[in-house]
């Protein structure tokens, strides 16, 4: 079924994103997990779609193992990256007949090691709204749902322009919108606001992904621009420092919760869990709060 048809009849929910194994022997632990976290009751499941397309196979094959196993609605990611037309047309023709009508429509990031131009790289789809319009025009049978951004992307000049890019998603034909993760809601209800003011009534779901560990934490930064509040930070040093790596995980699931528990409170239409494929912390993030 359609995700704003979902949204529309539930609210507020959950919904999860998984990363296809990169190896195949991996995939029944990783199965057992989707089901572990079955009794959050998802209304849907986004699985990504490696750099440049790395993983598109494994994408397909692992949301027909969650469809059929799980019976989760799922969402593939579709990336612009290094993509002929043609090739996205096939994903999408072949998602159909999977009986799979959602799509989360992104630009993209460089592969790593990519050492040629950008022009070359996203020559057909320079952003995503392109892969919009065209998904759009192509299958428009298809909801789209697209990224936002609270504290703009890394590669926008300014937020203004980021906001307008934003609005381009919507205005070529995305229906709903997941953020990027961050850690101050603050920045979540200012964008909201923001859109709202342009026209935009689409539902933004807030992403979260609490901080595991303090390594955890250096590779998000490294990943995006999210801003870190600096209770959080002194908060994470100062329970590596005093009691270990456990203690983080605590303070970071903490924090998280807390985040959640604001949203819900102020009546956002969904949470979207960033899980990196582990129920142990999803389950915990939520407990009590659904």
């Amino acid at each position: 079924m359609r995700i704003p048809e979902l949204i529309a009849q539930r609210s507020p929910f959950i919904s999860l994103e998984f990363f296809p194994p990169k190896k195949e022997q991996e995939w029944p632990a990783f199965l057992e997990t989707a089901k572990e976290l079955a009794h959050l009751d998802p209304l849907f499941v986004s699985v990504t779609y490696g750099a440049g397309g790395s993983t598109q196979t494994y994408t397909l094959e692992i949301c027909e193992q969650l469809i059929k196993t799980c019976g989760y609605t799922v969402m593939p990611h579709l990336t612009g990256v290094n993509a002929h037309p043609k090739v996205i047309d096939a994903f999408l023709d072949e998602i159909t007949e999977m009986g799979i009508d959602n799509v989360l429509a992104l630009r993209g990031d460089r592969p790593v090691g990519y050492t040629g131009t950008d022009a070359e790289l996203f020559a057909a789809f320079p952003h995503a709204s392109d892969l919009i319009r065209h998904i759009r025009q192509h299958s428009p049978h298809i909801a789209i749902g697209a990224a936002a951004f609270p504290e703009a992307h890394a590669e926008s000049p300014t937020f203004a322009a980021d906001i307008a890019a934003m609005q381009d998603k919507f205005d070529y034909g995305a229906q709903f919108a997941i953020t990027q993760l961050y850690f101050d809601n603050r920045c979540y209800f200012d964008y909201v606001e923001r859109l709202r003011q342009l026209g935009v009534t689409a539902p933004i779901i807030p992403g979260i992904l609490p901080v595991r560990s303090l390594a955890s934490l250096r590779f998000t930064l490294k990943l995006c621009n999210a801003r870190v509040p600096g209770s959080l930070i002194n908060a994470v040093l100062q329970a590596e420092e005093e009691k270990g790596p456990e203690a983080v995980y605590e303070v970071g699931i903490a924090y998280a919760r807390q985040q959640v528990k604001e949203l819900l409170d102020a009546g956002v239409p969904g949470i979207h869990l960033y899980t990196l494929n582990r129920a142990d912390m999803c389950t915990r993030l939520m407990e009590g709060l659904t």
